[in-house]
């Protein structure tokens, strides 16, 4: 996966990767040609007495050194913003993919795994993309190069590499063998300790109403430890690397030194020559080592890059057929005609048959035990899913049909744990209407009943929030919410079980100002509270995924058992006649 992944992310740069072998064939040429000025110098100049041999050689070697430095730094730098780049691409293309998927690809993947795969599994991409740019193209070209030199130089000692770099290779390779998998395990663990701390610190308030500090700490501790334990091995093997490179590379020099002394002394191999050889073959040698540098980091990046393959390509469940041209749902009809839902794997699924009918002007509510499927039903009209069974309709359009951006645009969703960004209530108010006026923000906080305490706070419409509303209570994020959905002006408004964190009296203001901002529009209200849903048009019932009943408060007392067992578990019979 590692290749095909860097070669499509690469491709956009070919020009600068063009650039960089360029300059690191520079730089390498360079530094095969300084031993053999050494060795000029060593018989030529000092043997034989010739200073200014000596200086005119010196100042070559000087001149090829800055070339040396020059190419290197530059070849560095372009690799270097290559890399960069593909680090960006990667998180923009991860980013892009994630904004598409459905509940069901969410719940599939999970949040944790996906963060660790738009941070750290790209950072391994990137960090293995810059010592390839850097160093890797370097060591072939050193590695044939120096091969190459050697052998001018003295081929009987060249001999020497026909032993020493099969056994480097073949004992690298055996560590590399067992890295992999020790990799592959190390990246699932990152996935555990970022969903552990995720809990934590959204679950916080529980942790500490329950005293479970000691717990959650004993918890994180557990998979911080199971972490390090992979890591520690995986680390153990990468320590072995580097010495059997040295071991074998210092091995090299002295039996090359060994063996050139009995040639100088024969009279085949002059000093300057031995020089130059030992300086080719640590090249050579250092070569290897850089690659093995590489083949260290290979393992991780390539599970990394596995990893961001199957985000990439996973294909989302809710898409837009090929046929399909962009439409207006500004009517506000919908209708559920035998919609079945089941998740993948289920045995039974989570909606049978589900008949439904909301209508511009009326509000249609939906009311059930928990677990009877009321947030799902919600979720088939948003089309955060597809109906696996029947049609869903909005406006006479079979929602399978459209472009889920379409559908998007004529929902406003105010969901059952509702959801804020960090920015000012202004910047959370005008997120499905970007172009809506303060006046028009002010009119939504008076209608969601949220007005007063927005003016309260001195910066008002300006006034901060934090990352998920977390530094405004439970119902004023509620309301906030309400308010969001209120600005957007859509054509159908969902509310998920909306208002169970406000109390009577505010649920009741709120509903009677909602009625004329939703005079033209299909309101769904899911909810708990009989008190929210008794005066709606139409009143849904839901018992394990079907429809129980379906008509107004008075008929359903009368005709659906589990209504009026939902009704009297909440009000009196008088209050409930």
């Amino acid at each position: 996966m590692l290749v095909p992944l860097l070669g499509r992310f690469l491709e956009p740069y070919r020009t600068s990767l063009l650039v960089v072998l360029v300059l690191q064939l520079a730089q390498t040429v360079a530094s095969l040609y300084l031993p053999g000025l050494n060795a000029d110098i060593i018989d030529r100049g000092v043997v034989e007495g010739d200073t200014g041999l000596i200086w005119r050689l010196g100042g070559v070697m000087l001149a090829v050194t800055l070339l040396q430095v020059v190419a290197t730094v530059a070849a560095v730098y372009v690799g270097a913003r290559v890399a960069m780049a593909l680090g960006r691409d990667l998180r923009a293309a991860l980013f892009d993919r994630v904004e598409t998927f459905a509940a069901r690809e969410m719940a599939e993947l999970g949040a944790p795994t996906l963060i660790t795969r738009s941070t750290v599994d790209v950072q391994q991409v990137q960090l293995l993309s810059f010592m390839l740019l850097t160093m890797f193209v370097t060591a072939p070209i050193m590695a044939v190069g120096g091969l190459a030199m050697a052998l001018r130089e003295d081929v009987t000692m060249s001999g020497l590499l026909v032993v020493v770099l099969p056994a480097l290779v073949v004992s690298i390779g055996l560590v590399i063998r067992q890295m992999r998998p020790l990799f592959r395990l190390m990246q699932g663990r990152i996935d555990r300790i970022n969903g552990v701390m995720r809990e934590q610190i959204m679950g916080i308030r529980v942790i500490r109403a329950f005293v479970k500090e000691g717990e959650e700490t004993e918890r994180f501790g557990q998979a911080n430890q199971e972490y390090r334990d992979v890591a520690v091995a995986a680390g153990r093997l990468q320590s072995m690397m580097y010495p059997i490179v040295m071991l074998v590379m210092n091995l090299s020099v002295v039996l090359a030194t060994w063996l050139g002394g009995y040639r100088i002394g024969s009279g085949d191999l002059q000093i300057g020559q031995l020089t130059a050889f030992q300086n080719y073959l640590v090249m050579i040698l250092m070569s290897v080592m850089m690659a093995t540098f590489i083949f260290m980091l290979w393992p991780r990046a390539e599970v990394s890059a596995e990893r961001i393959s199957e985000v990439l390509g996973t294909e989302p469940s809710v898409v837009a057929p090929d046929d399909a041209v962009p439409v207006t749902l500004g009517s506000g009809h919908v209708d559920l005609r035998g919609a079945t839902f089941s998740y993948p794997g289920a045995e039974h699924p989570v909606l049978h048959e589900v008949d439904l009918v909301a209508r511009p002007g009326e509000t249609t509510a939906i009311i059930g035990s928990t677990g009877s499927g009321k947030t799902t039903l919600v979720g088939l009209v948003a089309r955060l899913f597809d109906a696996t069974g029947g049609t869903v309709e909005i406006d006479g359009h079979d929602l399978r049909a459209l472009r889920p951006e379409d559908v998007w645009a004529a929902i406003g969703l105010v969901p059952q744990k509702p959801m804020l960004f960090s920015g000012t209530i202004a910047s959370n108010l005008r997120y499905g209407r970007p172009d809506a006026t303060d006046e028009e923000l002010w009119r939504a906080l008076e209608i969601a009943q949220a007005r007063d305490f927005v003016e309260q706070r001195p910066e008002g419409l300006e006034t901060p929030i934090s990352q998920g509303g977390s530094n405004v209570s439970g119902g004023q994020r509620q309301r906030l919410a309400i308010a969001r959905a209120v600005v957007k002006q859509p054509a159908i408004y969902l509310f998920d079980d909306s208002f169970s964190a406000l109390d009577f009296s505010t649920d009741a203001a709120l509903r009677v100002a909602l009625r004329p901002v939703t005079a033209d529009a299909a309101v769904i209200v899911v909810a708990q509270r009989v008190s929210t849903i008794r005066y709606a048009d139409r009143i849904v019932v839901l018992d394990q995924g079907r429809v129980v009943g379906t008509g107004t408060h008075p008929e359903l007392m009368d005709s659906c058992t589990v209504y009026r067992e939902i009704v009297l578990s909440q009000l009196t019979e008088e209050e409930a006649s």
